[in-house]
């Protein structure tokens, strides 16, 4: 069994309950995109907050048990949230699909990075928008979450070029206050982008 399989396996969200800042404080970004795609969702909090705002929303990940409990909250706050069981980096993903995707810390060794999510823009239609939020190889240092080996995070520099083909419409990098239940809590190092598919 996988991991994070287990590690959703239990009643609590590990994850809590509430969508990340980053999506909840840039959600206007993506009031154009009426079909969202939510990859590497985890328990579901960002696709079912991007539901209850209006969206139509399919979760992505690879723990069933996840994806369980993305379709258990999306049912408390009386929205809906289509669900997939898909890893990132073996299966295909549809291509041109969607409107917008998000990521929130999906976590890939460092040799897959750059595919992973050049699968994630190809899934989006041209001008539609990709925003995500994720680790950066200085988080070791931080202690509040995240994987704790430098191959799983993600070099700013890296991602900045991997969104150079595109519109950048939001670009950070750097110290954000993070309390995402039990297992993101504390000061983070993370890296935020916005881009507009070209």
């Amino acid at each position: 069994m996988n991991t994070w399989n287990q590690r959703f396996l239990e009643s609590e969200y590990v994850y809590g309950e509430q969508p990340n800042a980053f999506i909840k404080d840039y959600v206007s970004f993506l009031k154009e995109s009426p079909n969202i795609a939510a990859y590497a969702e985890g328990e579901g909090r960002n696709a079912v907050f991007l539901a209850s705002k209006g969206h139509t929303v399919t979760a992505y990940d690879y723990a069933q048990s996840g994806l369980a409990k993305t379709e258990e909250l999306a049912q408390k706050q009386h929205v809906s949230v289509q669900t997939r069981l898909t890893d990132l980096l073996l299966d295909e993903l549809p291509v041109e699909k969607y409107d917008a995707a998000i990521m929130v810390f999906g976590h890939f060794p460092l040799q897959q990075q750059q595919a992973v999510i050049q699968k994630i823009i190809d899934s989006v239609k041209q001008g539609g928008r990709i925003m995500m939020e994720l680790y950066s190889i200085y988080q070791l240092a931080y202690a509040s979450g995240g994987p704790q080996q430098l191959d799983f995070l993600y070099d700013p520099k890296d991602i900045l070029q991997w969104c150079e083909p595109h519109k950048i419409i939001h670009f950070f990098t750097g110290e954000q206050i993070r309390h995402e239940g039990a297992l993101h809590t504390g000061l983070a190092h993370t890296i935020q982008f916005i881009i507009e598919k070209k």
